[in-house]
């Protein structure tokens, strides 16, 4: 008897994991890459992560932005006004093998990050699925998205995720977790479900 439930408990277990990898389109097609600073936009790649599989990578740079608020603020400002594209030290092996890349950043200046454009300036994403996910300090996702159209032409863009996070200007850092993450899990949850990510 104990041998026979032993065998149906992994039965069923089997089974559970079966229907959950049913449940998210090919998990093993999943890119999610993420820029984040204060964490906040990493924990919300997190969220996506476990709910879809799939690969989670983090962007860094080969010479990191400075830690003081305003020196990164006219850095990127520069940067933006030159269109200078950062050199990255993070590399994605056979990125042709994903069909679906998500991309998550906050929303500086405004704009889409330096170091997301030369992450979609860099890489080959031709004929994938690209689906932005944004944090930011309340004041929306400026152009950012309309900048991944722009430089993704020949591929397929969903509908995109914004949430507020923190405001490092005023110096509130880390947000996302207790009430705010289990909002957020609850919000990210229904967006996938709204765009056929998850189907059920």
């Amino acid at each position: 008897m104990i041998i026979t439930a032993s065998l149906f408990s992994s039965c069923s277990k089997a089974q559970s994991t079966v229907k959950q990898e049913k449940d998210v389109l090919n998990t093993n097609s999943i890119l999610i890459v993420y820029l984040t600073r204060t964490k906040n936009t990493k924990t919300v790649a997190q969220i996506i992560h476990k709910q879809t599989g799939g690969k989670l990578v983090e962007l860094e740079l080969q010479n990191p932005y400075p830690e003081n608020y305003k020196a990164i603020v006219d850095q990127v400002a520069k940067e933006n006004e030159t269109g200078f594209l950062p050199a990255l030290k993070t590399k994605i092996d056979s990125i042709e093998k994903y069909d679906t890349v998500f991309i998550g950043f906050p929303t500086w200046g405004m704009q889409l990050p330096p170091p997301m454009k030369s992450f979609l300036s860099q890489y080959n994403l031709k004929g994938k699925t690209i689906i932005p996910f944004n944090t930011n300090a309340g004041y929306g996702i400026g152009s950012s998205f309309d900048k991944i159209k722009e430089l993704c032409t020949e591929c397929k863009i969903l509908e995109g995720f914004s949430i507020k996070g923190g405001k490092e200007r005023d110096g509130i850092l880390f947000v996302m977790e207790g009430e705010k993450k289990t909002e957020a899990e609850k919000e990210i949850q229904k967006w996938l479900k709204k765009i056929a990510i998850l189907k059920n």
